[in-house]
This record gives C-alpha cells, structure tokens and sequence, in this order.
C-alpha cells in the first residue's frame, strides 16, 4: 500500500506484494534488492490499518525459497509495526537505509548493510516504546552476500 493510498479503495489505491515480487522476477536482472519501509512488509501479510487503528498482528510464512534473484530488506518482523520518524520525515527504516547508503562506510554488501541497520532501527524504536527489527529475507547466503555495487 503506497504512503497515499486508501484503504477504502484497495482495488485502484493499492498494490500486491506478490505482484510486485512476480514483476521484480521478470526483470532479466541476475539480483534485484528490495527495500520495503511498510507494515508486516516482505511477508505478504496484511499491512492497510486506517489512521489510529490498533492491529491486529499475525505471524506469516515469507516464502523466502520461491523469491528467485530477489533479496528483501523490509522494515519489520512479520508480527511488529513499522515506525515513522516524525523529526527525520521518514518512516524510520528509511530515515536509516537512506543514511548508509550514503555514507557507506564498508558496508559494501546487503548483509553489511542490514547488519548496520537492525540496532539503529531498534533504538529508534526503543526511544518511542515500540519494537521494530529490520528483515532480511533472500533464497540463499550467497544472495544475503551480494555486493551493493553489483
């Protein structure tokens, strides 16, 4: 569900993750890195809660085996909310992807990159009362492995 859309609406306002990781796979690109800042976000579960609503939080099977070349950093564990960072204008797992990419600073691969995310998105969490740990889901360590630049 993009940040505008409407849950009212879901048919014309949102998009499903398995459409998006079944486009993702037709590319004739070898790896293709996902980054989703959402909600239950790479598990396929259900994500669209009206503002103020409290959800109601399930675990889901990611089907990590059937993602082909497809390596997902999302922002949460399956049964956790994902954070906006009201100070930084993000939601928090981008306010600190966003920060490594850009800086970088050795982590020159998906897994460097997750290992540097996960206590910064926990502390952030933390500081709001809530608990939220980056994913990251991939077929294989050899796609967990990859390097950024390729």
């Amino acid at each position: 569900m993009p940040w505008d859309g409407d849950v009212k609406f879901l048919q014309q306002s949102g998009y499903p993750l398995k459409r998006l990781y079944a486009s993702l796979r037709a590319l004739k690109a070898k790896r293709v890195l996902v980054a989703l800042d959402s909600c239950f976000s790479g598990a396929g579960g259900r994500s669209v809660l009206p503002k103020g609503a409290r959800p109601l939080v399930t675990k889901v099977d990611e089907g990590a085996e059937s993602m082909g070349g497809l390596v997902v950093l999302s922002a949460s564990e399956g049964d956790e909310i994902s954070l906006s960072d009201e100070r930084q204008g993000h939601g928090l797992f981008t306010y600190h992807l966003l920060k490594a990419l850009n800086e970088k600073n050795g982590r020159s691969t998906v897994k460097g990159l997750y290992d540097y995310l996960v206590p910064r998105v926990q502390d952030g969490a933390r500081q709001q009362n809530r608990d939220q740990t980056p994913r990251l889901i991939a077929a294989d360590e050899a796609l967990a492995s990859m390097s950024l630049g390729d």
